[in-house]
């Protein structure tokens, strides 16, 4: 027999006070919510979960309005309180997954949608939910495969239209456009489907059509970021040197919206503007005083550009506990080769982020740069032990390198030099490369995998203590890859880091002639040679002669950039290889 709450008037609002059923007080719940009101919903819903703690349908109402009231934590306890108390109730277990999505929590969603798989592949809000968790795992392979799931079940289901559509310009679909044209058939005032539309109709090589989309949409929504950068980047590709107006625009027609400044200032720091980044930095500084974020962000592009007293002065206005801050100031004490206090700038910011790759990078030029005992031998322990930076051939079939080249050179014809990278000069290909569908890049991935393990091989024992020796033993995978194509005039990599990896690489497969003269070294790799706006005359801890169907691999803690070269074609692949974590079942 089920537990009664105690008795009074049933059908007052309020918490229950009536000798409710469970059932009772579930309606009542659904009812208040239906009327809009959330605060009586919830009172109910508490009320009863305490009366009957093992009623699942109760504990999934009470999860659904602590989602609706903005709290996921609380809503992940209701809903996996229900599944608990109803193993076979699908519809718990998805609400469970969507609330731990909102957590970003994703591999624990898949988790919660394991169990109902194969019944699953005949639900479609089953199958789209657990389409998105893939895609935000990096796995959109997996994601094209359940968003097809949903689509072949319901096919009008909006959301999975607009992943689905994603997911078919991530990997470089033929159809990416058609299927955007589907979603917006279904849901024509969503921007960030017309943003899709349109990066899609460049990559099918409609610039004009793609732009004519991009000023729209600044035009009517200023404050999307998105779609600024995907514009200035059209600008930049076209040769057109105001390339960051649309920023200016933007600011105009939105001047209250911080964001536009703020991306504004990274869009120019990108490129190496650093003193109009400084500028636009400033003046949003004076438009929103309450944000220091804009301070931190003038004094790093001030002193980036060569004015040292005006950081100075903003770093010590700056309030001590404000993100970023002790790993930006750690970059300018390292520029006065002040180490002592760059030191314990970057020990507080490992302490809060013991891994950043940002802050173990500077350690170690702070490292190499300071005078302090034991300073040298921790800077060859962090980048230059045995073994760390090796070039390894690649272990392929005849014949390979020579196909994905031809495949590649493809893709650079309809790509451009990016916003916000290394490149100076040349193209890089969009998205993810190796989330593309052609068997050749999965053929390529398959042989890089091979040559990793022989890397591994290689490598210095574990290390709990060091950044990549740590993961010495643990399984690894690629996460971004991407190719770039230089074409001589002088194009190079400026000095750079990829602070979301622990491995870095090149992959040589066009290699010019001029590569091959040791005494000019045009378009070698150099590796721990600081960036130019550290303003330190270091040289590089290694210089490799690219070779092609070769391999190198170095630590992500090592600053690398190449030599500018002046003629013929220079083609490598890139990635950055991270701890793997196992993602579900993919299918």
């Amino acid at each position: 027999m089920s537990a009664e709450l105690p008795k009074s008037d049933a059908s007052s609002d309020g918490p229950p006070k009536a000798g409710l059923s469970a059932s009772e007080a579930l309606v009542r719940t659904r009812m208040a919510m239906q009327r809009g009101d959330l605060v009586g919903a919830r009172d109910i819903a508490e009320c009863a979960r305490r009366a009957f703690p093992n009623d699942p349908a109760l504990a999934d109402a009470a999860g659904d309005l602590a989602l609706k009231d903005g709290d996921a934590m609380r809503a992940v306890e209701h809903f996996a309180a229900a599944v608990s108390h109803a193993l076979g109730m699908r519809d718990y277990a998805i609400n469970h997954a969507i609330a731990l999505q909102r957590l970003d929590r994703h591999r624990e969603a898949i988790a919660a949608l394991d169990p109902h798989a194969r019944e699953g592949r005949s639900d479609a809000r089953y199958a789209s939910v657990r389409a998105m968790s893939h895609r935000a795992l990096a796995d959109p392979a997996a994601a094209a495969k359940w968003y097809d799931v949903a689509l072949a079940s319901e096919p009008a289901r909006a959301r999975a239209q607009h992943g689905r559509a994603r997911v078919a310009l991530e990997r470089g679909e033929d159809d990416a456009v058609q299927r955007f044209d589907a979603a917006l058939r279904a849901n024509p005032g969503d921007a960030d489907l017309w943003l899709g539309k349109a990066q899609a109709l460049e990559v099918a090589g409609d610039v004009a059509g793609a732009k004519a989309i991009a000023e729209q949409l600044c035009e009517k929504a200023p404050g999307f970021v998105a779609a600024l950068n995907f514009l200035c980047g059209l600008r930049l590709a076209a040769g057109e040197s105001d390339f960051a107006t649309p920023f200016v625009v933007a600011t105009k027609l939105a001047p209250r919206d911080p964001n536009i400044p703020a991306a504004h200032c990274k869009t120019l720091a990108g490129l190496d503007h650093f003193a109009e980044a400084a500028r636009v930095a400033a003046e949003a500084r004076r438009r929103f005083p309450d944000e220091p974020h804009f301070a931190m962000l003038e004094a790093i592009h001030s002193c980036s550009a060569g004015e040292w007293d005006r950081a100075e002065r903003i770093f010590a206005e700056l309030p001590a506990g404000l993100p970023g801050r002790a790993v930006h100031e750690a970059r300018h004490r390292i520029r006065a080769r002040d180490t002592e206090r760059a030191e314990t700038l970057l020990g507080t910011a490992l302490e809060q982020s013991p891994w950043d790759v940002t802050a173990w990078a500077l350690r170690g030029i702070s490292w190499r740069i300071s005078d302090t005992p034991n300073a040298q031998e921790r800077a060859r322990w962090l980048q230059e032990q045995s073994g760390l930076t090796q070039l390894c051939e690649l272990d392929a079939r005849d014949g390979l390198l020579d196909d994905v080249t031809g495949e590649l050179r493809a893709l650079h014809e309809k790509s451009a030099m990016p916003l916000g990278q290394s490149l100076r000069g040349g193209t890089q290909t969009r998205a993810v490369l190796f989330d593309r569908t052609e068997p050749l890049l999965a053929e390529l991935h398959e042989a890089i995998g091979s040559t990793l393990e022989r890397y591994r091989d290689g490598l210095p024992k574990d290390d709990p203590s060091h950044p990549l020796l740590r993961h010495r033993n643990t399984p690894w995978r690629l996460a971004g890859s991407w190719s770039v194509r230089l074409q001589g005039k002088g194009d190079y990599h400026t000095a750079h880091i990829h602070p979301l990896g622990i491995l870095s690489s090149a992959l040589y497969l066009v290699v010019p002639p001029e590569s091959e003269d040791a005494e000019e070294r045009s378009g070698w790799l150099e590796i721990g040679r600081p960036p130019p706006d550290l303003m330190l005359d270091l040289p590089p801890l290694e210089t490799i002669r690219p070779l092609r169907g070769h391999l190198a691999l170095f630590p992500s803690t090592a600053y690398h950039g190449t030599t500018p070269f002046h003629s013929a074609e220079r083609m490598t692949v890139a990635f950055d290889v991270v701890a793997s974590e196992s993602a579900g079942e993919s299918a």
